[in-house]
Order: C-alpha cells, then sequence, then structure tokens
C-alpha cells in the first residue's frame, strides 16, 4: 500500500501469484517489473489505484510499511480461511521429512510467518478459535521473523479448511507440494 492513501501495488517472485491476484480483482493492468531495493534483480508486480479499496483495506487493519507493525485483521468468520490461503500462499510454506529416530515415522508441518509479533498471536488465536487447534510459535532470531508452525493432524485440518472446494483462487505449487505430503 503506498503512503498516497491511493495506491496498492502487489510485487511478487511467483507470476502465478500476480495473474491470480489480477484475475481475482478483475484488474486490466500489465504486470511490469520493478527493482528491490536491495539488488538490482527485478521482480514482477502489478499496481493500480483504488481509493475505496485502499480505505477499506486500512479500516480492517492493513496499512502501508506494515511488516513490523501490522495486528489483527479484521476477517468475518465465513472468510477467514480464504483469508488464511492467501496468507499461506505469500507467507506460509509445507515441508516434510522421513524421521529417522522411528521406522516409517513420516512428519510434516504447516507454517506462517510474520515480522509482527502482534499479527503471528492473532493469527494463533483466531486458528485456535475457529478450529480449535494449537500451533507452536517461535522466533527466528537470526531474521528476526515470528513463525507459527502446525504438525501432522493439525496441518491435515488446516489443508482441508484453506482448500475446501475445488479451484479455489491459490498459488498452484504450494498447493501441490501441500497434497503431495498428505498423500505421502
Amino acid at each position: 500500500m503506498s503512503s498516497d492513501r491511493r495506491h496498492i501495488e502487489f510485487t511478487s517472485k511467483d507470476l502465478q501469484l500476480l495473474r491470480t491476484f489480477k484475475k481475482c480483482l478483475g484488474l486490466k493492468n500489465k504486470i511490469g517489473f520493478k527493482t528491490s531495493g536491495f539488488s538490482e534483480k527485478k521482480y514482477p508486480r502489478i499496481q493500480f489505484g483504488n481509493v475505496m479499496l485502499y480505505n477499506w483495506l486500512i479500516e480492517i487493519g492493513l496499512m502501508p510499511q506494515k511488516t513490523k507493525i501490522m495486528g489483527a485483521i479484521k476477517v468475518p468468520d465465513k472468510y477467514f480461511f480464504d483469508f488464511l490461503r492467501g496468507y499461506f500462499d505469500g507467507d506460509g510454506s509445507c515441508h516434510s521429512y522421513w524421521d529417522k529416530r522411528w521406522k516409517n515415522s513420516f512428519m510434516f508441518y504447516t507454517k506462517f510467518s510474520s515480522a509482527s509479533k502482534k499479527n503471528i498471536l492473532w493469527l494463533e488465536e483466531r486458528i485456535k478459535k475457529l478450529i480449535n487447534i494449537k500451533g507452536s510459535l517461535d522466533h527466528l532470531k537470526k531474521s528476526n521473523v515470528y513463525q507459527l508452525k502446525y504438525a501432522k493432524t493439525s496441518s491435515r485440518t488446516l489443508f482441508s479448511k484453506m482448500y475446501y472446494k475445488k479451484d479455489l483462487p491459490c498459488l498452484e505449487r504450494k498447493y501441490i507440494k501441500f497434497k503431495k505430503i498428505l498423500n505421502t
């Protein structure tokens, strides 16, 4: 969100995510490229102006330069898992491995990350309230990021809630990876 209180910009290394965003919002704008302040590398982005959407995003808890200060987002319960799917697409991950300590022990986790402790605590509380699962919270001091992690059974529950029907807008590579892990 731009500080001009009008423009919204979405930058991602993942072009498919930008295309999905563009389609969901019915945007006609072209996807361009932007250089990062940290490197010369160019990343895909889409930018558009919409004062009403901008003001609504402010009302629900988003803001410019939100990274470390964002707190709760006002998302109605009926849309929360659609929101969570988008959160997962942007700041989530899943991974799995065979645990060598126990024969036939396949471990997998779903993770959500945020630089804002208030935001990740809100996320943990909201998930617990809605589906009664508890995650574990870590502070990765090296990167100063908070990570909310869910293990096997909870990951299965999260998957079924986030992907509750076919053909929902999502980042396909994460969906495919998550589904493959669950099918192992």
